[in-house]
């Protein structure tokens, strides 16, 4: 399996402090009729912090039953503790997902050498192909080119890296550094453009939770090397993009921008906090204005 194209963080939606089975089965049915190429349940957009275990995996297991092989289901079961993520992952491998997104560990901010070993044994656990995942802003530590590179060559599983550390220039030097098989793939929506433009091969979109179709035009445009149509695209999409990311920490105002047009509830569990009302008013306009709210 190769990881090209676009992908949506998904929501998990709530009810009544439960998962919402029919929500997410309708959410997964509009990404799909939008085109995404695969769905990643349970990361930083699913709330994976706030699931018991045992919610992780269903919504893990939904998303591939919901999905039915018509997209890609990415399962997020990364980890700051290895046990925690080989044990995840092996129970996603065995219900059928199609890849694994492994975040850099978080609070434990363990050394280059740690994450080396880490990784490494949690590609050694399956045969799931597996998504690097480094984001600084909620790790506190990056996955280091040098250990990217060490990883692509001695784990034959580790084969892409979401990259949401908002810097081009690092996008460059993974792309010298690593195989020309290895994806890179965009974790900002924003910066999906120019990271295409430096050698990314996708997208990990939120903004396509609400806006599948109009991701998917963009990143098909960006990859296709029409730069003049994907810049025009970027402008035009950017603004929703950079609200969907400002308004609050995501995933709040994605799921406010769900809940908005009735497609879930406005449930987020703590510690997170619905979007102030003054902000809802913003978010409203600003989906109107896109046509995605009528």
């Amino acid at each position: 399996m190769k990881y090209r194209g676009l992908y949506t963080a998904i929501v998990t939606p709530f009810k009544d402090g439960q998962v919402d089975v029919e929500a997410y089965r309708a959410l997964i049915e509009a990404q799909i009729a939008g085109g995404v190429d695969g769905i990643v349940p349970v990361g930083t957009t699913g709330e994976s912090p706030t699931l018991s275990h045992a919610e992780h995996m269903e919504v893990i297991r939904l998303a591939i039953e919901y999905a039915a092989g018509r997209c890609q289901v990415i399962a997020g079961t990364g980890s700051n503790s290895t046990t925690e993520a080989i044990a995840m992952t092996q129970e996603a491998a065995a219900m059928g997902a199609d890849g694994t997104l492994q975040v850099c560990p978080y609070y434990n901010k363990p050394s280059q050498e740690g994450l080396y070993r880490h990784f490494k044994a949690i590609a050694s656990c399956s045969s799931l192909p597996v998504l690097l995942y480094s984001i600084p802003g909620r790790s506190g530590i990056e996955i280091a080119v040098d250990t990217v590179v060490r990883l692509a060559a001695d784990c034959p599983t580790i084969t892409a890296i979401k990259e949401a550390g908002g810097s081009v220039e690092r996008v460059n030097q993974l792309a010298q550094a690593l195989p020309e098989d290895f994806a890179i793939l965009s974790g900002d929506d924003g910066l999906t453009v120019p990271f295409i433009s430096c050698g990314a091969t996708g997208l990990v979109s939120v903004t396509s939770n609400v806006a599948p179709a109009q991701m998917r035009e963009l990143v098909d445009a960006a990859l296709s090397g029409d730069g003049h149509r994907a810049t025009a695209l970027q402008k035009k999409y950017y603004p929703l993009m950079k609200g969907l990311m400002s308004l609050d920490v995501n995933p709040v105002p994605i799921k406010a921008a769900l809940a908005l047009r009735g497609d879930i509830s406005w449930e987020l569990r703590l510690p997170l906090a619905p979007l102030a009302e003054e902000k809802r008013a913003k978010l409203a306009e600003l989906l109107r204005q896109f046509g995605l709210l009528s």
